[in-house]
């Protein structure tokens, strides 16, 4: 597969899953929890409140990875995993174009000053159980 064939089956799985496994480094360890996610592209957002631990590891090590898929079927099904940084993006923009009512459990509205993004920069992208095929993986910083 050509770099835009694996772009592409990327950008395919991230989009069809809305649930994936957010890590970030606490005290040199990973710290790992699920996330809802948005993506523009490669490009991922999610959700968070402002005053989360989460916040605050990244803002010491914005070193971060993501995993999408394997939610189907179990052992066959393609997954991603992307390494990248992280960073606060509290966006009017965002918050408005994400916003679903079911955040109204944590946040007063898209304008709640403690509602943000995390935006997730993609470093290297990996796909995995690709259909038989060998795994790929490309890097975005090069």
């Amino acid at each position: 597969m050509d770099k835009k064939d694996v772009k592409d089956e990327v950008v395919k799985i991230i989009s069809g899953h809305r649930t994936g496994v957010l890590t970030t480094v606490e005290n040199n360890k990973p710290h790992s929890r699920y996330m809802t996610f948005y993506n523009d592209e490669l490009t991922l957002y999610t959700p968070t409140k402002r005053d989360t631990e989460k916040i605050d590891e990244i803002e010491k090590n914005p070193s971060v990875s993501v995993l999408f898929g394997y939610e189907q079927k179990g052992q066959m099904d393609s997954y991603v995993e992307i390494l990248g940084t992280s960073s606060v993006n509290d966006s009017d923009v965002l918050k408005k174009q994400f916003w679903d009512d079911s955040f109204e459990k944590w946040f007063d509205g898209p304008g709640d000053p403690n509602y943000v993004f995390l935006k997730i920069n993609p470093e290297v992208v990996r796909i995995l159980n690709l259909h038989d095929k060998p795994s790929q993986e490309f890097n975005l910083t090069n």
